[in-house]
């Protein structure tokens, strides 16, 4: 944690409610200061007025995408980090437009295991000396899925394994 004891910020934008407040929920968990958000609009509003450590979003969005979402907040806030997430893989395209104009993002393609979310977070932050390394993962897959079923309580599936091959299961 840095000396002042500020949490990190994180913005979680995803048009999704159920997506957005979960992560921002199991972030929070993990000790961020995370707030979610529907509107990518509003997500830039509130950037501009309260800058986030972290962004991370979907790709596709109605009224702005998660890749021009991040193109705008590094423009206000340029020590933010990014990392979108997508569940469609025709997002490349707007990526390569990105990387294009200088902007290089992480990307996770949906559906994201919480396991692998804050593994990247966690090598995202790592890579930035001014944002601390909260995060305990821990080693064991009992404990990690023991997590995912208490945070995720109300949600109808969710996976088991990571990865493509993800099987799903029901939650309590």
């Amino acid at each position: 944690m840095p000396q002042s004891g500020k949490l990190p910020r994180v913005f979680v934008v995803d048009d999704e409610e159920i997506i957005a407040s979960t992560v921002a929920t199991i972030l929070r968990y993990q000790g961020f200061n995370a707030t979610y958000f529907t509107e990518p609009l509003v997500a830039l509003m509130a950037a501009r007025s309260e800058a986030p450590d972290l962004l991370i979003s979907d790709v596709r969005m109605p009224l702005l995408s998660g890749v021009d979402l991040a193109v705008q907040v590094q423009e206000c806030c340029p020590d933010c980090k990014v990392l979108l997430f997508s569940g469609q893989a025709s997002t490349a395209d707007m990526l390569q437009s990105a990387l294009a104009e200088g902007h290089r993002f992480e990307i996770m393609m949906k559906p994201v295991h919480p396991t692998d979310l804050l593994k990247k977070i966690q090598s995202v932050m790592e890579a930035s000396p001014s944002l601390p390394a909260v995060l305990d993962l821990g080693d064991s897959p009992t404990v990690r899925l023991g997590f995912t079923a208490r945070v995720l309580r109300g949600v109808e599936r969710w996976y088991d394994e990571p990865g493509e091959n993800a099987t799903p299961i029901a939650l309590p």
